[in-house]
């Protein structure tokens, strides 16, 4: 049981269960009750993807700062049994949203989000791109479904989500934004700094609510 709640952790799981959510949300509004489930369950397993890269990645800079609130780094789990539960979780995510109600179309547009997340942590963390990956990630999530049931996504949508997630990568750098630096970690939130990134996430949040109000 202990390892599994490290499991969840490494996912980052708050986030995973808001992204999860958001997913139900718009699956339960063009599905109903049960597809929607079954789409959110799918959503998951691609926010575990997203995480678990994540802190395998991040291990030796986690390490070389401490951070002990990281299953990897507080020994709950090693790398190689997140390896191996990565390695499972893949091809199982991919399967479960190709094959679900998203259909092909739909769901190689979620799993196109999902890879966006993981080249941000492979790669566009480290330039003034970093945005990027959150600003299509946040707007396949809800286009998917839209797509699933063969409706062009609204401009509201796929545009208020890449506001919307371009503002959610700045909010949450913040916290670690001066071991970043330290790290040679040089995305556009490390770029610009604090002040600069918390007046980021305000106006693209403004434009993200003005998107979704206007259009």
């Amino acid at each position: 049981m202990k390892k599994f709640r490290a499991l969840a952790k490494a996912s980052h799981f708050g986030p995973t269960l808001i992204v999860t959510a958001i997913s139900w949300f718009f699956a339960e509004y063009y599905w109903w009750e049960g597809p929607a489930f079954v789409i959110a369950f799918g959503v998951f397993t691609g926010q575990l993807v997203v995480g678990w890269s994540n802190d395998l990645y991040d291990y030796a800079d986690d390490l070389k700062h401490n951070r002990l609130n990281k299953p990897l780094v507080a020994g709950d789990i090693s790398a190689n049994y997140l390896i191996r539960w990565l390695r499972f979780m893949v091809p199982f995510s991919f399967a479960a949203n190709l094959l679900g109600p998203l259909g092909l179309k739909g769901g190689l547009v979620y799993m196109f989000g999902i890879s966006m997340g993981v080249a941000y942590n492979f790669y566009f963390k480290f330039n003034i791109f970093s945005w990027l990956p959150y600003a299509l990630a946040f707007a396949a999530l809800p286009s998917c479904i839209a797509i699933s049931k063969d409706i062009n996504p609204p401009v509201w949508m796929w545009l208020g989500g890449a506001l919307l997630g371009s503002a959610a990568h700045f909010i949450n750098v913040l916290k670690d934004i001066d071991q970043d630096r330290a790290s040679g970690i040089g995305g556009a939130p490390q770029r610009i700094g604090k002040t600069g990134s918390i007046v980021a996430a305000g106006l693209l949040i403004a434009l993200g609510i003005f998107t979704l109000v206007f259009f």
